[in-house]
C-alpha cells in the first residue's frame, strides 16, 4: 500500500467503510438478482393484508342497516355486508367470464396446433 493511501478505520460493526466502487458493484449484483415466485408471493401476501385491513376498517365504519330488495326477497343488512356481497358477486361473474374466454383461446390454440 502506498504511503498516501490509508485503510479507513473500522465502523462500530467492525468492518471498514464501504467505498463507492464497492457500493456500485453491490448494486449491479442486486440488479442482476432474478425475481422468484416466493418473492412475488410475499409481495402478494403483503398487498392482500393491506387490502384486508382497509376492508375491515370500511366494514367497521359502515354498520348502519339498509333495506335490500332482490327479486321477491327483502331484508335489512348492514351497508358494508351488502356492498361486500355485491363485490363478491361481481368478482364471481368476472371469474366465470374470464375462465370461459381462456378456455376458448386454449381450444383455438390446440386446434391450430393439431389441424
Amino acid at each position: 500500500m502506498a504511503a498516501d493511501q490509508t485503510v479507513p478505520p473500522p465502523t462500530e460493526h467492525g468492518s471498514a467503510v464501504t467505498q463507492p466502487a464497492e457500493v456500485a458493484e453491490t448494486q449491479r449484483q442486486l440488479a442482476k438478482t432474478p425475481h422468484s415466485r416466493a418473492g412475488a408471493a410475499w409481495v402478494g401476501i403483503c398487498v392482500a393484508a393491506l387490502v384486508l385491513i382497509a376492508l375491515i376498517i370500511f366494514m367497521m365504519q359502515n354498520r348502519q342497516p339498509v333495506l335490500v330488495t332482490f327479486l321477491w326477497m327483502q331484508g335489512t343488512v348492514p351497508l358494508a355486508i351488502a356492498l361486500l356481497i355485491a363485490g363478491i358477486g361481481v368478482g364471481i361473474v368476472a371469474l366465470v367470464i374470464g375462465t370461459i374466454r381462456i378456455s376458448q383461446l386454449r381450444r383455438r390454440l390446440s386446434q391450430e396446433r393439431n389441424g
